[in-house]
């Protein structure tokens, strides 16, 4: 680079000259976008609504994602999302996220993960199954109050589950407004090298 001081002057203490910005741009993207590509982010969901008839009601769904011993893959969790809500009186409404490592489902529903990439057929080494009531066991790693409306706790990776283990999560919504019918939405994104 001629014409320029090999070391930063007083007056600009720090070089801001860049080179080959059409070769070689500065783009920073998240994991997620390079797994998807790969076909290999995935996501699962659950919810499930409960009326209120007398006094507190609750609606609870719980989501476990569990990484087969002998996969050959490591699970990055990526994000877990999802929503509390109401028909009505939303005021009323409270609710809680747990996430748990490990822990049981009681009376388990099989769920089937989607790829994100959605031109690729490649299917996840993970199990995951839903549930309508609370886990059982494991250890708690996160519990957040929830508000309603959406949240999203993301993670990019920083959760990481090897074969042999599970992360778990439970999001319930409680109430006791007469006529109110809520909601619990819990939605798991991640990918597996």
């Amino acid at each position: 680079m001629p014409n320029y001081y090999v070391f930063d002057t007083n007056t600009s203490p720090v070089n801001v000259q860049m080179t080959n910005t059409y070769q070689n741009p500065g783009i920073i993207a998240p994991p997620e976008n390079n797994a998807s590509n790969s076909g290999r982010l995935f996501s699962i969901f659950g919810s499930t609504s409960s009326l209120v008839v007398l006094g507190l009601t609750s609606a609870t769904i719980s989501i476990l994602l569990s990484n087969p011993s002998g996969s050959g893959r490591t699970v990055y969790l990526s994000q877990i999302n999802g929503s509390i809500g109401g028909s009505s009186l939303l005021s009323s409404l409270t609710g809680n996220m747990s996430i748990v490592k490990g822990g049981t489902l009681t009376t388990p529903t099989t769920l089937t993960p989607a790829n994100n990439n959605l031109g690729n057929t490649t299917t996840s080494t993970s199990t995951t199954q839903s549930s309508t009531a609370v886990i059982t066991g494991g250890t708690t790693v996160a519990s957040f109050q929830l508000a309603p409306g959406p949240f999203a706790q993301h993670f990019r990776g920083s959760i990481i589950i090897p074969p042999g283990n599970a992360i778990s999560a439970t999001v319930s919504s409680s109430s006791s407004a007469i006529g109110l019918t809520m909601t619990s939405v819990l939605n798991f994104y991640w990918w597996e090298v």
